[in-house]
This record gives C-alpha cells, sequence and structure tokens, in this order.
C-alpha cells in the first residue's frame, strides 16, 4: 500500500506467495482509491466462476459490491463494480470497453498469467481495459513458460539479453514465512516397487525415486497413483492418520486429495470411504455445484474433499492443513499453485503437511519453495540443454482445463498398471531432507505422522532432527537380517537424475581406464574387484550411491601405486 501510494502508477505488479493476501491488499487498495474519488467503478478479472463469486463475497465484506452475474447492459445502481472471467472478457470485450470509457475504472486482474493463455485473451484484455484509469495485476505463482506477453507487464532486459517481467512488489514465500501469515510445509514423500505392462507387452519392474528414463518415471509414477495398486491406500491411510494428529489442535483441519481426472477421483473417494468409515466431498468439474459444494466444505468440519485440478489456484479453504499430490502434473505452476491451498495460515504455529510420490521434479519443487520466478519472454537457445523448469504447452493445458476431456493420452501411453507398493521415504522441510526409508504401518513412520499440528518453523525443523536421530539409532540396534529396507539416512540417498547417473557410470568409467593403464589388469578383472569389494550389482544397474563408492575406491588404489 505504501509503495502504491507513494508511486500512484497507473500499472502496478504485485507478486505475492499464495495465501499471503493478496485479495486483501487489492480490496483495500480498491477501497482507499474509491473514497480519494480517483476512480468510480472496479472490475475484478479472475480466472474461474469460482473465483469471481468468491471475490465479490470478500468485497462485500468491506463494503464494495460487485455484480458476479453481470453478462451486459447498464450496472444496476447499488454496484461499485463488477466480477467478470477472462474467458467473457474473450468473448466481449467491447461490452467491457465501453463500460470503462464511460467512467474512471481500476481493474484488477487476478492471476494475471491467465491473460496469457490464449493469444485472444490477451488480446482482449488489451482491447478492454487498454482505457483503464488504474490497473492492479496480481499473481502468486511463477509464470508462464511460454513466450506469450502478459498484457499490462513490464519486461526489462537483462545483460544477458532476455526479457523477464518486472514486478512492482514482490512478497515470497520466504517472507510469507517469517511474518507469520503462511504456514510452513512438511512434505512428505514415499517410494516404494512398482510394476506394470508396457503397450508393447513389456512386464517391468521399478522402485519409485531410482533413476530411469523419463518415460519410466512417468509410468511408475502412474502406477502409484493407480487406485487398484497398495501405494494409493497406503498413502491416503497416512495421511488420514497425520490428519488426525493435525486435529489435536486444529480441530477444523482438512484434507484434499487432488486427483489428475475423474475416473480416479471417484476411485480415491471410495478408498477414503473404506479407510475412514465418512464420505468425502466430490468436486469434480468447474460448474455451479462445484462452487456450492468448495462453499459447504469450507464451512463444514468435514475431514475430507477429492477435487480434480480445479482447486489448485485461488479457491480459499483455509481450514485445508493436509495434501495428497495424486497427479501426474509435473509443472512448477502447478505445484506451487496446488501446494498454495495449503499455506494459508489462520493463527501462529499452524503447519501444512503435503504427501507426495518421490518423483525427482517434484521433490526438486518441494525443496525450491522459496525460489522467485519471472516471465521470461526471450528463450536462450543452448545445444542439448533442457531447462528445467520448461513446461511443455500441453502440461499448461493440462493444468488450465476446467472440465475432463480426452486428451488421446491413455492412448498415446497405453500401459496396465500391475502392482504397486508404498515405503515411507523422506521428509522434506526448509530445504533440507530427514528420515530413512519404512514400511507404511511401521513405527518409524508412526514417528514423523505423529508430529503435532501447531509448531513454530524452527520447532518443526528441531523436531524432524530428533526424529531422524532417534531412527538411526533403532535402526543401529536391529539385525542385519531384520532390516530389510535400505536404511540410510535421507541426506545420502539422494534422488538423482538419469543425466546424472550417466555422468557418474562415464566417470567411474574414466578412472578404471586411467587404473588399467596403472596396473596392467583389464578392465573386466577391475570392475569385478570393484564390486567384490564395494558390493551390488554390475555399473549398468548400480545406484547413484553404489556408483559413488566405487569412484572413490578406485581413486583410492590409485594413489596407493604412485
Amino acid at each position: 500500500m505504501d509503495r502504491y501510494i507513494q508511486t500512484q502508477p497507473r500499472d502496478f505488479l504485485a507478486v505475492a506467495t499464495p495465501g499471503a493476501g493478496k485479495t486483501t491488499f487489492a480490496l483495500t487498495l480498491a477501497s482507499w482509491l474509491l473514497h480519494h474519488h480517483v476512480v468510480q467503478q472496479v472490475t475484478v478479472v479472475a480466472p474461474t466462476e469460482h473465483l469471481k463469486k468468491q471475490w465479490a463475497e470478500a468485497a462485500a465484506r468491506i463494503g464494495i459490491k460487485l455484480d458476479p452475474e453481470y453478462s451486459a447492459g447498464p450496472l444496476g445502481r447499488e454496484y461499485h463494480g463488477v466480477a467478470i472471467t477472462y474467458a467473457g472478457v474473450g468473448v466481449r470485450p467491447m461490452l467491457h470497453r465501453n463500460r470503462i470509457e464511460q467512467r474512471k475504472t481500476l481493474v484488477i486482474l487476478d492471476e494475471i498469467h491467465h491473460a496469457g493463455d490464449s493469444k485472444s485473451w490477451g488480446e482482449a484484455c488489451l482491447e478492454a481495459f487498454e482505457p483503464a484509469t488504474r490497473r492492479l495485476a496480481l499473481t502468486g505463482t511463477p509464470f508462464r513458460s511460454d513466450t506469450n506477453p502478459i498484457p499490462f507487464v513490464t519486461y526489462e532486459e537483462g545483460n544477458d539479453g532476455i526479457r523477464r517481467s518486472s514486478a512492482d512488489y514482490t512478497y515470497g514465500y520466504g517472507n510469507a514465512l517469517g511474518d507469520g501469515v503462511v504456514r510452513p510445509v512438511i512434505f512428505l514423500s514415499y517410494s516404494g516397487n512398482m510394476r506394470w505392462r508396457t503397450k508393447a507387452g513389456d512386464e517391468i519392474a521399478a522402485r519409485l525415486g531410482e533413476p530411469m528414463t523419463k518415460d519410466a518415471v512417468s509410468q511408475a509414477w502412474r502406477t502409484a497413483l493407480d487406485p487398484r495398486g497398495e501405494w494409493m491406500p497406503n498413502v491416503l491411510r497416512a495421511a488420514d492418520q497425520r490428519l488426525s494428529e493435525v486435529r489435536k489442535s486444529i480441530p477444523d483441519a482438512g484434507a484434499l486429495v487432488i486427483a489428475t481426472d475423474q475416473e480416479q477421483a471417484r476411485a480415491y473417494a471410495k478408498l477414503i470411504r473404506e479407510i475412514t468409515g465418512e464420505g468425502a466431498t466430490l468436486v469434480l468439474s468447474d460448474d455451479s455445484g462445484a462452487s456450492q459444494r468448495i462453499d459447504d466444505f469450507s464451512h463444514s468440519q468435514d475431514r475430507w474433499m477429492v477435487a480434480v485440478r480445479m482447486v489448485s489456484e485461488g479457491v480459499d479453504v483455509p481450514r485445508l492443513a493436509v495434501g495428497v499430490y495424486a497427479t501426474t502434473i509435473s509443472t512448477p505452476l502447478f505445484f506451487a499453485q496446488a501446494v498454495g491451498r495449503f499455506v494459508r495460515s489462520r493463527k501462529r504455529g499452524e503447519t501444512a503437511s503435503v504427501f507426495l510420490p518421490t518423483v525427482p521434479n517434484l521433490l526438486g519443487f518441494a525443496n525450491e519453495m522459496e525460489v522467485e520466478r519471472d516471465h521470461v519472454l526471450d528463450k536462450p537457445k543452448k545445444d542439448g540443454e533442457e531447462d528445467p523448469y520448461a513446461e511443455s504447452e500441453k502440461e499448461m493445458d493440462e493444468a488450465n482445463k476446467e472440465q475432463d476431456e480426452d486428451t488421446g493420452e491413455q492412448e498415446q501411453f497405453s500401459f496396465e498398471a500391475l502392482e504397486s507398493e508404498a515405503v515411507f521415504d523422506r521428509v522434506l522441510y526448509d530445504g533440507a531432507e530427514f528420515g530413512m526409508q519404512a514400511h507404511a504401518g511401521s513405527e518409524e513412520e508412526q514417528d514423523y505422522l505423529g508430529i503435532p499440528g501447531l509448531l513454530e518453523p524452527d520447532q518443526v525443523q528441531m523436531l524432524l532432527q530428533k526424529r531422524q536421530a532417534r531412527q538411526i539409532a533403532h535402526s543401529k540396534k536391529r539385525p542385519d537380517e531384520e532390516a530389510d529396507l535400505l536404511e540410510l539416512p535421507a541426506e545420502r540417498r539422494p534422488v538423482v537424475t538419469h543425466k546424472e547417473l550417466l555422468e557418474l557410470r562415464k566417470q567411474l568409467n574414466t578412472l578404471v581406464g586411467a587404473y588399467v593403464h596403472q596396473s596392467g589388469k583389464p578392465h573386466g578383472v577391475i570392475h569385478t574387484e570393484l564390486r567384490r569389494v564395494c558390493g551390488g550389482p554390475p555399473s549398468a544397474e548400480a545406484t547413484a550411491g553404489q556408483l559413488g563408492e566405487r569412484i572413490k575406491k578406485v581413486r583410492e588404489w590409485a594413489t596407493r601405486m604412485r
């Protein structure tokens, strides 16, 4: 507010983390501008029908009346303005332009990255709101991956010649956490063995989280999310247990499963009924009934809601404290929006818990919660280098779709999930990792699920360190034959990408090659000797940790011979 009132700009872009209070800021500013006669009316543009109604309700609480049902013609005298959607502007830009030309208007563009969803929406926004007296643009998540410029956003060229969006005010997750306005998020990650049949009829078994090709990661992930396997029921059971723990200190805390499609959402709701004995609120698409169900859930004491995509952005259910990320959408934009549903703090000390599959992308996003990103207009082209945040257009469309359509994806990746198991893998908090693998339902898993629901951020860290120390001590006392899982602390079990694994193999082969000349022994003999000393399978199947041990050992041998 201070920054705005000082500068009195025509255009202002505020980038603030989900849950930080963008709506409150925008409406307080609208009230100030109306009171000082800088503007005479307000137009709010939101991504969805549900959010449009949410804005009208929030505005009414501070005495600003917005019509969320406005479609055409003169506005009723009792209203200060309208709440509309980007799609609505896309259909009739001139209608809104005419209204704005008649009276001085503040336009609030909520989650403005949506104005770049389609070229026509961006053009319609430019056409409709170009005459506005003031424009306030808001967004809570990393900007788009495509290069569609966003209307009314300033782009500045950096030293590297690349134009990036320039915000007038940025308030990141780190700032908000420090101010106590968002909750700290504890991510609980689950791996496990997966088995599936490919389109070619081959049966493949792999462990979720182990290095593998992109296609294999995608298929192992889909196998985990299959409601007929063991992974989903075990993770839902753990999440429900976590919810019970949180409800001891936050009695109305709720939980949300974000599902990929309608069929899986229904199956998850059925699993929740079997596990808890209570039904779950099912939100399948962005229709008026869905909007009402979200409102009803928001004001109830019910435990569970299952939704397809639409609850990932801007939907305000502050009592949500536990989440299950059960979708295969892997864009940083969607992930940030999804996690944003759980971080809104109501009183100091509330924590949020989000359950994830052990998928390298997701763990990367979880570890980078505080990274702020801008919208990049020019893509640097480097040969063979992948942009880790490059979201394909297909994924962006997927994340923004409101109805469930047949994408044809099933045809393309036709496969059959055969079986899955869930293994508690690790806890991620504030960029650090804690815990060792443990069976679902084990004492070790219970230890982490039982963390109190009301804690200060530094207390969370301290408790997790204590839990980990206890787990390591317990594991050391156990005879080897009982330690049936890879029990290494999380920081010694990093998730490694396929690319990094190839690099490690290359490094090992180079060192072995050098040692061949030094020792006079053949390659095969040295590799066999390394396996005998360090343990584990042949290099092609070895994990990153096993390859690292061999690299260390061959270096040690080479040093001794000098």
